[in-house]
């Protein structure tokens, strides 16, 4: 950074070539929008072949660079060679955001907070387990991997995984498989901090709380489900993917050269407890 502080300059991620995984919707999409909406050359990727082509094509008549490319993030060599498409195309890898994710639900209590054996340990189903951490962590490996094949040669890179206020706190109401996979994610940014600094990598987690998102087959949009998680919420509600934006751009431009290994929090208050 300059001695003078150029606000327009430190926020300007013009050019940048960015993947984002999980872009066909959610706060995967948001990432891609702002970050096309910015002047970078972004490549939006997705399990959902003909959401992400919609979404590429509705991006693309705005005018932004965009393309789009089917990924399944727990398929290695198709994340490789997504990895490769992209870089041909663009010239090289400067931003990644880690960011496909599921939830395999329900919790051990219902939004009612009674309690639900569905969601109790016993009853949880290896294939739910395998399915949250192969999907939710290993995922983030496999995409860390990629990209820094591309990052390492030329010295810079960011990469900005999706955590989440999981990995922090335990919630009831969500399928238990998910916390550790989130904690995982947590402390992998934090150890890929310590590795990728001497390659000027940059790495950092977003940790949403409750957005308006289709995670969990979209549950928040049912208006019982979603009043259990704005009655624990400071502010009274849930957030929009838009809300997200600002801390997207801000982790993937020069306003965050020195922030390495955080996990920031965006939760409307939540961890902070609930009031009446």
């Amino acid at each position: 950074m300059s001695e003078k502080f150029d606000l327009k300059q430190a926020f300007n991620v013009e050019g940048l070539s960015t993947l984002v995984t999980g872009a066909a919707s959610g706060l995967g999409l948001a990432y891609a929008e702002v970050m096309a909406d910015m002047g970078a050359k972004v490549t939006l990727t997705d399990i959902n072949p003909d959401t992400l082509q919609q979404q590429v094509d509705r991006l693309a008549a705005r005018g932004c660079t965009v393309r789009g490319a089917v990924l399944d993030v727990t398929n290695r060599e198709q994340m490789a060679q997504v990895f490769k498409e992209a870089n041909d195309a663009y010239g090289s890898i400067d931003v990644v955001f880690a960011n496909a994710g599921i939830d395999v639900g329900p919790g051990f209590l219902t939004v009612e907070d009674e309690r639900n054996p569905a969601g109790e340990i016993e009853n949880v189903s290896d294939e739910a387990w395998d399915r949250s951490i192969n999907a939710n962590l290993t995922s983030v490996f496999n995409t860390i991997k990629a990209a820094v094949k591309y990052m390492k040669p030329k010295g810079s890179g960011r990469i900005i995984v999706t955590s989440s206020n999981a990995a922090i706190i335990c919630e009831p109401i969500v399928g238990t498989p998910y916390m550790p996979a989130k904690a995982g994610v947590a402390h992998l940014v934090r150890q890929m901090a310590l590795e990728l600094a001497k390659y000027g990598i940059q790495i950092n987690a977003i940790a949403p709380g409750a957005f308006m998102t289709n995670i969990a087959g979209g549950r928040l949009k049912n208006a019982e489900d979603r009043k259990a998680f704005e009655v624990r919420n400071p502010l009274g509600r849930i957030a929009t993917p838009d809300e997200i934006k600002g801390l997207a751009l801000y982790l993937a431009s020069p306003a965050s050269s020195y922030v390495n290994g955080a996990q920031i929090v965006i939760d409307g208050g939540t961890m902070l407890g609930q009031v009446d």
